[in-house]
């Protein structure tokens, strides 16, 4: 079983952090590369070579979530309520290592908000803040 799966309850295919690299009350950085498994994600746009931003910003909150899993703060079920402040630079495309830095707003038994940005290398390719609760 993948370590991510011992912290939240998405399963493949719909699994979209590989591992989360460090975390504190503060900050939450993970990492995901879409590869040959994820090639269903073409469906919408079968030529693109992009991952779509949606499920990017579903990447970012899962990564958030599994962070706070590890903090030990949270227990219990989340799910994702709000996206806000989204902004879209440029596009990931499949085989890039993905790097999401996931600030921690407020966390709480009961709520969760957070923002992050996604870089591929260096650059930014989104940013966005979103609210989860417990279910």
């Amino acid at each position: 079983m993948c370590e991510i799966e011992k912290l939240i309850p998405h399963r493949t295919p719909f699994l979209f952090v590989d591992q989360i690299i460090s975390f504190s009350n503060e900050t939450i950085i993970g990492i995901k590369t879409f590869d040959e498994r994820d090639l269903w994600l073409r469906g919408s746009v079968p030529e693109s070579e992009y991952i779509p931003g949606t499920i990017l910003i579903e990447s970012m909150a899962q990564c958030g979530g599994a962070g706070v899993k590890l903090l030990g703060i949270t227990s219990g079920f989340f799910g994702l309520v709000s996206i806000e402040d989204t902004e879209f630079y440029t596009a990931a495309r499949f085989k890039d290592q993905i790097k999401f830095i996931i600030k921690n707003i407020r966390l709480s038994e009961k709520i969760i908000k957070q923002s992050g940005i996604a870089y591929v290398a260096d650059k930014k390719i989104i940013k966005a803040s979103w609210m989860c609760v417990k279910i």
